[in-house]
């Protein structure tokens, strides 16, 4: 292997190193973001939950008139 064919593999090393910290540095923040999304979700779904099991049958006073 000459000179310039070791530089030119060394060049694509360093390259490739460099392009795969950054995916991983992407990544894990892709990964912590979707992790608050979830726990985001999941409180707001119980929140969800919550509310329509605290539905209660309406007294005569809360009805709507029937002509309405």
């Amino acid at each position: 292997m000459t000179d310039e064919e070791i530089e030119r593999l060394q060049t694509k090393i360093a390259f490739l190193e460099h392009a795969h910290a950054t995916f991983s540095d992407v990544l894990y923040r892709q990964q912590r973001e979707l992790a608050a999304l979830e726990a985001k979700v999941a409180v707001l779904t119980e929140r969800l939950r919550a509310a329509q099991s605290e539905e209660r049958p309406r007294s005569a006073d809360e009805e709507r008139p029937p002509h309405y």
